[in-house]
């Protein structure tokens, strides 16, 4: 805690650090202080870590800003909450104490945001309040008096916009104010000699996150289930023995603190609110009567399955006129660089290594913007929390909870993202095993080689009512990705004590927003760049070692065959052939699975380049679809799509779920089993495939 007796204005190393309860503007503000490229999304538990940028003050200052995960309080009930509580305490290993705290609130829903205010208070640290979303609450009738809200609060307060240009200008201006930051440490010390004076030692709690309370927003949409009280947050670290284990009087004594800091709390904002004038406004009407058909029992279950199929219709329907351009450039590039090039090994790596092997996997860029386009319109409009609600009770038959819904949804992006989200899951039991289902999720990674193998053996014709066969086809795939993470998760649930207990949901449904087109272009910015640099780097690092594989040693005097057999990826393929032969592997998929273990769109340029070298005459220029439907069968093409529903072909992956859960026993666990899972799918698909088209 500042404790010094002058405050040198923005002194090296000053830190600003912003907290605030989940949704309600916090990661949205901070890319406009430090012009940070940073995911936004409108449900909780996004943040998952501390992120930290630079604001560059108007007198050429930097000050240090971190954007700390969402919390409802200063009890931690999971592991991102545990890293804001860590911050604030000073307790993050090689991070400062902060010394300012701007606590950021939303404007429509004070009565739960002021809470986690008045705990961030009792800490004791310089803070001012950040009155977001201003706007959006005058538009529904709830006029905030900043002025007033200050006074009563004791703190400095600002209005902000954080997902409007310039709607962080006050913001500044406030952080800028030397006098701001006199009062603000004055008002600090003050708050440090009460608590120090306090016959009850207040160590800056919360209401204990956002339950089924009788003064909870509408937006707090509790799952019946057991009494709340079968999941009491930890204890925080310093209250613990050095076992790890609380005394019954540690505990007693603690929640008698929380409770009398919930009470206290709780009048506290009452008295505010009723200053306000606003004690009786309820400003979630709308998104209420939205909610009535989006969650209703049967309604609701429906209109999710409509908005995934659509979406995944989408994906093959709209993006074949860029993808057909792709084709087109790559081959013309090919084409003319081949006939600027003299025939040797340059011309073999420019064209049949670089360019087949890229181009190969660029192709497929247009589809994974289309299904991210949906998926960020998702997250935006605030439907995610809710079809996490309505999924509940299928989770909970396979012995998880409905907030596991949406780790495993951004594993259909990227399972890394999604394991590092589990961190928002308080449940022990139910975070690991949502970490050892993610990878089963369909992640985008899996695209280009699902779009490959489907636009080469399934026919682009419609079915009923236009719909599109191909689309039905991906969207199975993924259905099998979920089915067997479901099933993957019953069985845990099944053979293990802990899996059987009930764990009643409670999450927060934030109100509906239209998503903002400034969010939408840079989500999908962000998702171009992430994976042209995977193309560009990864994928093309690892193409040049296979053409190189590939191509040496040549072929001896008078071999009749394609060099590529001689070579050392040839023998490789072939020995590898022995062990993949029973599920319909020839030697050309043997070898791209091996470059393919690095990044699962590695397999797809992978195979360009093998066949690309192993081609004769007319065939080196045809592109890599045609060349695969004439030389596989039906039950090769399933089977190896049966095998990337389940294989774990990301050691990125691996190598998170190590950091993750602290140790080699999980990654390893979960290599084993999900290898396994791909084997005997891809038997079974290819031998019942083989006995229905004999």
């Amino acid at each position: 805690m500042m404790s010094q007796s002058t405050v040198h204005f923005f002194p090296a190393g000053t830190l600003v650090a912003l907290v605030g309860n989940p949704n309600c503007g916090k990661t949205a503000l901070f890319n406009l202080l430090t012009g940070s490229r940073q995911k936004v999304a409108n449900y909780a538990g996004v943040t998952v870590e501390r992120k930290e940028g630079r604001l560059r003050t108007d007198g050429g200052k930097t000050v240090r800003v971190l954007d700390l995960p969402g919390a409802y309080s200063l009890y931690p009930r999971s592991p991102d909450e545990r890293v804001t509580i860590d911050v604030l305490n000073g307790r993050a290993r090689g991070e400062k104490q902060p010394d300012l705290v701007v606590c950021v609130v939303d404007a429509t829903n004070l009565r739960r945001n002021l809470r986690l205010v008045l705990a961030v208070k009792r800490l004791g640290l310089p803070m001012i309040v950040a009155l977001n979303m201003a706007d959006i609450a005058r538009a529904r009738g709830v006029h905030v008096d900043a002025d007033a809200l200050s006074q009563a609060l004791g703190i400095p307060v600002v209005e902000t916009i954080g997902v409007k240009a310039g709607g962080d200008e006050a913001l500044r201006v406030l952080i800028e104010d030397k006098e701001v930051w006199r009062k603000a440490v004055a008002e600090a010390k003050h708050v440090q000699h009460e608590e120090n004076s306090s016959p009850v030692p207040l160590r800056g709690a919360g209401d204990g996150g956002a339950h089924n309370r009788p003064d909870s927003s509408s937006n707090l949409t509790p799952h019946p289930g057991p009494n709340e009280a079968q999941a009491l947050p930890a204890l925080p670290q310093g209250e613990r023995g050095q076992s790890g284990a609380a005394s019954t009087g540690q505990i007693n004594s603690t929640l008698n603190t929380r409770a009398h800091e919930t009470a206290g709390d709780h009048e506290t904002v009452r008295r505010i609110l009723q200053t306000l004038g606003i004690d009786d406004q309820f400003p979630h009407a709308q998104s209420d009567r939205i909610d009535r058909v989006v969650l209703h029992p049967v309604l609701g279950p429906i209109l999710l399955v409509i908005v995934l199929f659509l979406m995944f219709q989408a994906v093959f329907a709209w993006a074949t006129v860029p993808m057909d351009a792709i084709k087109e450039a790559t081959a013309w590039l090919g084409t003319s660089l081949g006939a600027l090039l003299p025939e040797g090994w340059i011309r073999s790596l420019v064209v049949d290594g670089i360019i087949a092997g890229l181009g190969g996997v660029v192709v497929f860029l247009p589809q994974i913007l289309i299904l991210f386009f949906f998926i960020l319109i998702l997250e935006e409009s605030g439907y995610l929390p809710r079809a996490a609600f309505l999924l509940d009770r299928v989770m909970a038959s396979v012995g998880l909870s409905g907030r596991s819904f949406i780790p495993l949804l951004s594993s259909f992006a990227c399972a890394i993202p999604g394991i590092m989200a589990a961190r928002s899951i308080s449940n022990a039991r139910d975070r690991w095993v949502t970490i050892m289902i993610a990878p089963l999720m369909t992640c985008s990674a899996r695209l280009p080689v699902y779009a490959l193998l489907i636009g080469a053996f399934v026919p682009a014709r419609k079915m009923w009512g236009g719909v599109e066969l191909q689309g039905l086809v991906l969207l199975a795939l993924y259905g099998a990705g979920i089915l067997g993470a479901m099933a993957v998760a019953w069985v845990l649930k099944t053979f293990t004590a802990s899996g059987r207990q009930v764990r009643p949901l409670m999450m927060e449904l934030p109100a509906y927003h239209w998503p903002t087109v400034r969010n939408l272009a840079l989500g999908l910015w962000q998702r171009a760049l992430i994976f042209l640099r995977r193309v560009g780097t990864i994928v093309f690092v690892l193409t040049l070692a296979l053409w190189f594989l590939a191509s040496f040693p040549g072929p001896p005097p008078g071999a009749t065959g394609a060099a590529i057999e001689y070579s050392v990826a040839g023998v490789l393929g072939r020995a590898l052939a022995v062990v993949f032969q029973p599920i319909g592997f020839n030697w050309q998929i043997s070898i791209a699975l091996v470059p393919g273990l690095a990044a699962r769109e590695v397999a797809v340029g992978a195979l360009g380049t093998v066949y690309a070298l192993a081609a004769t005459g007319a065939d080196t220029a045809q592109a890599l679809s045609p060349i695969i439907a004439k030389s596989w069968s039906l039950a090769t093409a399933f089977s190896l799509l049966a095998w990337f529903v389940f294989a774990p072909q990301c050691l990125s992956t691996l190598a998170t779920v190590k950091r993750e859960t602290g140790g080699w026993k999980m990654p390893i666990l979960m290599a084993c089993y999900l290898f396994g899972l791909a084997y005997l799918a891809s038997f079974v698909t290819y031998r019942v495939t083989l006995a229905l088209t004999a």
